[in-house]
């Protein structure tokens, strides 16, 4: 079959003049004064391109996918449609995850719909609904799943709480890969809040989706399948107290790409298989599969969950676009459950194209 890999590769963007006036959305803004130096003060690490994928895992997806199908990229840019046209695939692998928009990660699979081209993943209406934490967030609890209290704040001069108590997570309302979820995310009076509130609106170009602390352990779960045919990976756990000892126990941008780094690896973060009881895992576990289909998640999904305290299993958040990165020093999180769950990780990109390609056989 003939496969088209559609992806972003993510890029330094201290060496790109992007910074004038960052896209909305698309992370910090700043001034470049060379090509390689940003001297904005309020910058703390730049994470324009944290979802994107590096150069290593696009090429590792299409080695995985070449043991049995013709392979071609396609990058995910304004070239992208002419690109499809021309090539004409039978079948794409998505991975993009777009740039500059709230609904970027569903740009792509509704020009796959427009060729009429069957893909990998969540359609368009998923995609945009689980960038979209807020959303997320009402549909989980009109099915009744748990998922921390919230509310979304515009402005930063007119924060209104309404039942919400201290102490509270900050974060970019529709953002992935931890952005803009540092350290300070966690707050616990209102200057801090305020403080946090002003960061994600000024330098993010969007409002603030603010939630209660869930004081529990946290754990994050693969899925892959379809509606009653879905297998659970191995769950694992993040053990926060790795983290430096004046760390908040969040798992934030620092704890994901500052902290744990390949060349400076935090042995033991990720816990995998975690260790919990038959009740727990099968809490979690069914706790996953309802929000799966709630969402109307297809093929593959990674989902992040935190216990509240009383030891309940909340939803954070869903992610259909996983990370995949292949090397196992860079404690990705799907090609670790997997790992653990005795695949490779070729077996693993085949399989999520098999049960794609199951999913359009029976539709037909």
């Amino acid at each position: 079959m003939d496969i088209s890999v559609v992806f972003n590769m993510k890029r330094d963007s201290k060496k790109e003049n992007v910074y004038e006036e960052s896209p909305s959305s698309a992370g910090h803004r700043s001034v470049v004064v060379s090509d390689t130096e940003i001297t904005k003060s309020d910058i703390i690490y730049d994470d324009l391109y944290a979802e994107w994928d590096d150069e290593d895992t696009i090429l590792a997806v299409k080695s995985a996918l070449e043991k049995e199908h013709n392979v071609s990229l396609i990058e995910a840019n304004e070239y992208s449609y002419q690109k499809l046209l021309e090539k004409k695939p039978q079948f794409v692998f998505n991975i993009a995850e777009g740039i500059g928009s709230t609904c970027r990660e569903a740009i792509m699979p509704s020009i796959f719909e427009l060729l009429n081209i069957p893909y990998t993943g969540s359609d368009p209406l998923t995609l945009a609904i689980c960038l979209n934490k807020a959303r997320t967030k009402e549909i989980l609890s009109y099915y009744k799943i748990p998922t921390s209290n919230f509310t979304i704040i515009q402005n930063e001069n007119e924060i209104n709480l309404g039942s919400l108590s201290y102490p509270l997570i900050v974060k970019p309302l529709h953002e992935g890969s931890s952005k803009g979820i540092y350290n300070s995310s966690f707050v616990t009076n209102y200057s801090e809040l305020k403080n946090e509130i002003e960061r994600i609106i000024t330098l993010y170009k969007q409002p603030a989706l603010v939630e209660e602390y869930l004081p529990g352990r946290e754990f994050t779960v693969a899925l892959l399948g379809n509606w009653r045919n879905i297998k659970i990976l191995p769950i694992i756990e993040f053990n926060l107290d790795l983290l430096p000892e004046d760390a908040n126990k969040i798992y934030s941008y620092e704890a994901k790409w500052i902290w744990d780094t390949v060349d400076n690896k935090l042995d033991g973060i990720h816990q995998c298989p975690a260790t919990i009881d038959n009740n727990l895992k099968s809490q979690i576990e069914d706790i996953c599969i309802k929000s799966f289909n709630a969402l109307n998640c297809r093929d593959w999904c990674r989902i992040d969950i935190r216990l509240d305290k009383n030891g309940v299993p909340n939803v954070m958040e869903l992610n259909p676009l996983p990370g995949i990165i292949p090397d196992p020093d860079a404690h990705s999180c799907f090609p670790t459950a997997a790992r653990a769950a005795g695949m490779s990780y070729d077996e693993l990109i085949l399989s999520v194209l098999n049960i794609a390609i199951e999913r359009y056989n029976k539709s037909l």
